[in-house]
């Protein structure tokens, strides 16, 4: 757009809507040369308002795991369109996506859909209350901005809170627990410090120290089950990227409550809680636990997920995941190391994280503008998804190569 400006255009939306953005973390972040908005986006690439094209591994902060506009996708989207979108009665397609579920996800007797992987989390923990009549949650990572409530708890992924203005009661504050990944001693202390009344502890993985969770998975279920606490996996990240069936497939470590939600539906807004029959049992009729939305079996997502997930099978789309991503990651450290850059790329191929080495700085955010200048669209969990192809990988590691000679 040759009379884009983009002052303006930040200046009415921040106007409009706090952030300039509904979330958070897409708001730009990185001036000048990251995209004030997206017009549209194709494969492993997508367009801004300026009319510039970036190779994009952001993937709409995860969900987008075959490509944007994916033809199968769309096509499965469009047939159930014509047939309507939401009913005042359920879908025929819950039953038969909650059944691919089951196959796929170690821990799911059961299965319910809702719309974000924040509010499937809140579904958990309410769960796990009603089950073992405790009160108190022990949270590690990122849940979802409704269920960050302990006080210096994750309020966004790689941000911290604080107990003042956050709008969350120190009562309720008071009942949920932070501890830090492979922290084993942490969960100990509070468990203590509450005389045991602990109903569930919620994990998210380290995404750059994921390995870690060869230890630490078996030892946190161990201590949960001899202490009666329900283990909940937050596979929201992980889930459909790592392997299949997430990291309690990985590291075969099975939870009693899971959530699962970016990787579902490439891109459609479609969120899933599975566990045991006993656990899911609480939220059926007569199980004390209410847990409903309108738009939780939304048909136009479901169709999406059964496809989705179809292609997941048929294609071996997490393999290419990870071989791509270690192509990618191993070649952008190589560029780092060659210029002295104080950033690493750490963690798992499907999901790893930019990382600054001690004194780095503000590298990681003079990498990012500078990568969006040459037309590349990083994120601190940045994600490789089933369009990026080779010839696409040689021409980031070209693009970042220039990025960090002006760096």
């Amino acid at each position: 757009m040759s009379d884009f400006n983009r002052k303006e255009y930040l200046d009415n939306a921040q106007r409009l809507i706090p952030w300039g953005s509904s979330t958070c973390s897409k708001a730009p972040s990185y001036p000048p040369y990251d995209p004030a908005a997206i017009v549209r986006g194709k494969g492993c690439r997508v367009w801004d308002i300026e009319g510039r094209e970036f190779i994009d591994f952001r993937n709409g902060l995860g969900p987008v795991t075959l490509g944007y506009a994916y033809p199968e996708v769309n096509e499965a989207i469009a047939r159930q369109l014509e047939c309507g979108a939401v009913f005042g009665n359920p879908s025929v397609l819950e039953p038969e996506v909650a059944q691919i579920i089951s196959e796929i996800i170690p821990c799911a007797e059961m299965v319910r859909f809702l719309k974000t992987g924040g509010e499937a989390v809140a579904a958990c923990i309410r769960l796990a209350r009603g089950y073992t009549g405790r009160d108190h949650i022990i949270q590690i990572g990122y849940n979802g901005w409704l269920n960050s409530l302990s006080s210096g708890g994750a309020v966004l992924p790689g941000r911290l809170g604080s107990s003042s203005g956050n709008g969350i009661p120190a009562a309720i504050s008071d009942l949920h627990h932070s501890a830090g990944w492979n922290s084993m001693d942490t969960i100990r202390e509070i468990t203590a410090s509450v005389d045991g009344n602990v109903a569930a502890v919620v994990v998210a993985a380290d995404y750059g120290r994921l390995e870690e969770g060869r230890e630490f998975y078996p030892a946190l279920r161990k201590y949960t089950k001899e202490n009666g606490i329900l283990l909940i996996f937050d596979e929201i990240v992980t889930g459909f990227r790592i392997s299949l069936g997430g990291v309690q497939e990985y590291f075969g470590v099975t939870p009693d409550l899971a959530v699962f939600s970016k990787g579902m539906a490439n891109g459609m807004p479609i969120s899933v809680f599975c566990g045991s029959r006993e656990v899911m049992k609480c939220c059926d009729r007569g199980g004390g636990v209410v847990v409903s939305s309108t738009f939780g079996g939304e048909a136009l997502s479901l169709a999406a997920a059964k496809a989705t997930i179809n292609i997941y099978r048929r294609d071996n789309v997490i393999g290419h995941i990870w071989n791509t991503g270690k192509t990618l990651w191993s070649g952008a450290n190589k560029i780092f190391e060659k210029h002295a850059l104080p950033v690493r790329v750490l963690g798992a191929a499907p999901c790893p994280t930019f990382t600054d080495l001690p004194d780095g700085g503000d590298i990681i955010t003079r990498l990012m503008s500078a990568c969006y200048k040459h037309g590349i669209s990083f994120y601190n969990v940045s994600y490789v998804n089933f369009s990026h192809k080779a010839d696409d990988i040689a021409e980031v590691l070209e693009k970042l190569e220039a990025a960090c000679t002006e760096l």
